[in-house]
């Protein structure tokens, strides 16, 4: 891994997170391609990022970029804490670990948004149906076995989890064997979570995808490394600049260089090598070499409100403490659900500005926004790759958000006092009972990030679109983007498995384009 005296290669892949980790493995896998893989952080392999339950301590370590959105008027003033992985795996390597592969309609939206078919859902399945090894039902219809990520659900799941299913079929809502199978065609439902749990260890994609071929000699990791700036020669992107112990090195792509830093850090980059918005860039000393207004705006975030109960008596944590997965509608027109629960098995302290105390035992019910409505941006605080971005979340700020922030808190708070639970509940903690203007200022104080930052670089055919369907950005040779950012809008669930499969698209892509895989429909569109 230590090749560094020759800065020459064929792909250079910057960001070691959930997509880079698939992008980087499956060039390296060419026996002829050298690979540079370059990444902000370290390898770490401690308990933190192995053990299920530890995943909390990763959060403000040397693993978390530790973002903190500007104060925000829609909540109270507030600036929301926008954690991020960093290091080998990204978020993957410090996540929860739910696997959640987005709905039906998402991938639809993806493939109208890009004028590509290839992005739909029938063609994600084939990409799922290669990612997985699946462990539970078969369904060869939607599920992959062999694949190199392990998923599975808990092998024996708490009381609470099971409390919950019940809890949700009293209130109408159907339950599915995954809630990746045809939950994820549906209105939505109420499942056991999937996780990216091996034999008791989180897995990582770092650990599925790339571990495996660090001795090849076509492949360079590079940890420790900020990317300050993609080289260009007119149009044509032709390696980045990156600060390495403190100087600045220049490394070059013979073929292509993908960024793959996630949705603040990918825009942030772009901007500081002059490409975005010119208003962005000229306050700020950076001469625009392409005005993309586009570069930066859209920022998407599912958002989330604590709702918190406390034990008759304390309850044991099963995996990483996610054990059932919710989505339903707000409303019965929406052509997808747009609430999003996710459990966790142990109480969770609310904001401060909630004012109530967490139960010495006691779980949480994350009541979140599967599809909100606003959107908003990151911007530059200064030139220099040290200068921190400035996230603009803007959560809440449209009145749709509002609206089916009620009904997801409603409909929590009717989960979570059901019958279902008699024996394992003594009371409701958090919010209790409100009238509905004590109710709005709960939710102002009590959101949270679910820490699934997207659509900062968004693939489309308009002015404000980033990258075009094969994930070339606009104007631009030999650079592409692969993360979150590309998304149009931000997925049902959380955000890794999308990842993955934009991941393995790049790479089809990338291989495609420089004869390594015969074109087809299923690899370019």
């Amino acid at each position: 891994m230590d090749h560094l005296h020759d800065r020459h290669y064929d792909f250079i892949v910057c960001g070691a997170g959930t997509a880079g980790c698939v992008v980087a493995a499956r060039l390296a896998r060419q026996d002829n391609v050298r690979v540079l893989l370059i990444e902000a952080g370290q390898a770490y392999a401690g308990p933190e990022v192995v053990e299920p339950g530890q995943w909390p301590l990763n959060l403000g370590s040397e693993r978390d970029w530790a973002f903190a959105g500007q104060p925000n008027p829609h909540l109270n003033g507030r600036r929301l804490a926008l954690n991020m992985g960093k290091g080998l795996g990204g978020g993957s390597s410090i996540n929860v670990m739910v696997w959640a592969r987005g709905h039906r309609t998402d991938w639809d939206h993806f493939a109208a948004e890009s004028g590509d078919p290839a992005w739909g859902y029938d063609s994600v399945l084939d990409y799922y149906r290669r990612i997985e090894n699946w462990q539970g039902i078969p369904d060869a219809a939607r599920r992959g076995s062999g694949g190199p990520a392990h998923v599975e659900q808990p092998a024996e799941p708490q009381p609470l989890a099971w409390a919950t299913l019940e809890a949700a079929n009293r209130l109408g809502i159907p339950r599915y064997d995954s809630p990746n199978g045809a939950m994820m065609e549906s209105p939505g439902g109420v499942a056991i979570t999937d996780l990216r749990i091996n034999q008791g260890r989180r897995e990582s994609v770092y650990d599925s995808y790339l571990r495996p071929l660090l001795k090849q000699p076509n492949l360079t990791v590079l940890t420790g490394a900020w990317v300050c700036r993609v080289l260009l020669r007119g149009t044509t992107a032709i390696g980045v600049e990156a600060v390495v112990d403190g100087q600045r090195q220049r490394f070059h792509a013979h073929a292509e260089v993908i960024l793959s830093m996630g949705a603040v850090n990918t825009p942030k980059l772009l901007m500081q090598s002059g490409i975005g918005p010119e208003s962005e860039l000229r306050p700020h000393g950076i001469a625009p070499i392409s005005h993309l207004p586009g570069v930066g705006r859209n920022f998407q975030d599912h958002i989330a409100f604590g709702c918190t109960w406390e034990y008759l008596h304390p309850q044991a944590v099963g995996g990483g403490g996610c054990e059932t997965t919710l989505y339903w509608k707000s409303d019965s027109r929406l052509d997808a659900p747009d609430l999003l629960h996710c459990q966790l098995e142990f109480a969770v302290p609310s904001p401060a500005e909630v004012d109530i105390q967490p139960p010495p035992q006691g779980w949480t019910m994350f009541a979140g926004l599967a599809r909100p409505v606003s959107r908003g941006a990151v911007r530059l605080s200064g030139a220099g790759p040290l200068d921190a971005p400035l996230i603009e979340p803007n959560s809440l700020s449209a009145p749709e958000d509002m609206a089916a922030a009620f009904a997801s808190v409603d409909l929590c708070r009717a989960l979570g006092n059901s019958e279902a639970f008699d024996g394992l509940v003594k009371r409701e903690v958090v919010p209790g009972p409100r009238d509905h203007r004590a109710m709005e200022q709960f939710i102002r104080n009590a959101a949270v990030s679910y820490w699934h930052p997207c659509c900062t670089a968004r693939m489309g055919r308009d002015e404000m679109s980033v990258v075009d369907h094969r994930l070339r950005v606009h104007g631009f040779e030999k650079l592409r983007i692969a993360d979150a950012s590309i998304m149009p809008r931000i997925t049902v669930g959380n955000t890794m498995a999308p990842c993955v499969v934009i991941g393995e698209r790049a790479a089809d892509l990338l291989l495609a384009a420089h004869g390594m895989i015969a074109p087809t429909t299923a690899t370019i569109g």
